[in-house]
């Protein structure tokens, strides 16, 4: 915090602007409401509470792959090795709990080593020695994809025993309804005392503040959309305890990188890493941690998939994983140049695609129409971006 009262005063305009500039959420959101009209125009069971429960368990993996994307978008890179990663996390676990015998929590936290090794493999690559990250995450995807099978022996294929703890949590773990609306009531509760906190925060240093209709219209719609979901799905099978933990990572890195120097750091690289530089962020550093929490992500991602799956194999994190994770990234409105995006573009990003993917499998769409449907998507996500960064500079 400077003298002046602003977090970012001691960061050079340019820098500081991208650093508040964000993302607006809001067409990604109108975009979404669209997509879920006309599906559930064409197709009534789109929007039924059973299938929005499956698209919800469905888009949990790709959602914590996609979150991971796009802290490595923020600061200007990419990762391509992340499906890659997440299918060799998926056999790790496989391997380790059954083929070896260790407990699940220990096969768990070895994938999770993998992907935190990874990463730190990857920031010094760029860091150090100055490589593109499309170069070497290339290249990740390739050699790791190679250690997956080699992982998975000749068999190519590791069945999880659906008794285990592990698997039945991720396929048939859901919040008790009173659970579900505890947690409701202590995250509207906490919303509130958060921006009455801020509020009162500003006022004292005379700067401009929230207004008390601001702060009950904020914490009243929040309110109503969680409680619309709970109740909602909870007509069907509730929420998923994945659904949960992606929602949870979601939270925490949306307030690191809103309220944190680290955070403020990330979108100050991604906006002008030279200007960054010059006002001392430590650039390094900020790198190597996305790309370790991305890779974290990605094996999270696919110990996920594996126990949705209850089984590890060969197209585990196959071809398209990571261009389902990158795709939603940057639908959510992600900047693929960096230093705009937010947390909740992977919540939005996956759930465009994966409801789109869903929908058009109700109305027995083949998956070449699917492909074709998401990268007309995904083209038209990007053009919008350009445009945006164009807007932003002239």
């Amino acid at each position: 915090m400077s003298a002046t009262g602003q977090p970012g005063a001691g960061l050079p305009g340019a820098v500081w602007q991208r650093v508040r500039g964000g993302s607006s959420l809001l067409p990604i959101v109108a975009a979404l409401a669209a997509v879920w009209i006309v599906l559930g125009a064409v197709n009534p069971a789109f929007l039924a509470p059973e299938n929005l429960v499956n698209l919800t368990l469905q888009s949990a993996p790709v959602g914590v792959i996609a979150l991971g994307v796009v802290l490595v978008l923020l600061v200007g890179q990419i990762d391509l090795s992340v499906g890659s990663l997440s299918g060799l996390a998926a056999a790790v676990v496989a391997v380790g709990s059954v083929t070896l015998g260790w407990p699940v929590a220990l096969a768990i936290l070895a994938a999770l080593a993998c992907g935190v090794v990874v990463g730190l493999g990857y920031g010094l690559l760029s860091t150090r020695l100055g490589l593109p990250s499309f170069v070497f995450t290339l290249a990740g995807l390739l050699f790791l994809a190679g250690v997956q099978l080699r992982v998975l022996g000749p068999l190519g294929s590791i069945n999880l025993p659906f008794e285990s703890w592990f698997v039945r949590s991720v396929q048939q773990g859901f919040l008790p309804t009173g659970v579900a609306w505890a947690l409701v009531a202590v995250v509207v509760v906490t919303s509130a005392v958060v921006q009455v906190t801020a509020r009162a925060r500003r006022r004292r240093a005379d700067l401009p503040a929230a207004s008390v209709g601001q702060v009950l219209v904020r914490t009243g719609g929040l309110a109503a959309v969680l409680s619309v979901i709970v109740a909602y799905l909870g007509a069907a099978r509730g929420i998923g305890y994945s659904v949960v933990l992606f929602a949870g990572l979601v939270v925490v890195a949306d307030v690191l990188l809103r309220r944190t120097r680290w955070g403020r750091s990330v979108r100050a690289v991604g906006g002008d890493r030279r200007a960054a530089t010059l006002a001392g962020v430590p650039v390094r550093s900020t790198v190597v941690l996305c790309f370790v929490a991305c890779s974290t992500l990605a094996a999270l991602g696919g110990v996920l998939a594996a126990g949705r799956l209850g089984a590890a194999n060969q197209g585990t994190g196959g071809a398209d994983t990571y261009l389902v994770a990158i795709a939603a990234a940057v639908i959510g409105g992600t900047s693929l140049f960096g230093g705009r995006g937010s947390a909740w573009s992977a919540v939005l990003g996956v759930l465009v695609i994966q409801s789109i993917a869903n929908g058009l499998t109700l109305m027995n769409v083949d998956q070449a129409a699917r492909y074709m449907v998401t990268g007309a998507v995904l083209l038209l996500a990007i053009i919008i971006d350009m445009l945006v960064r164009k807007r932003r500079e002239v």
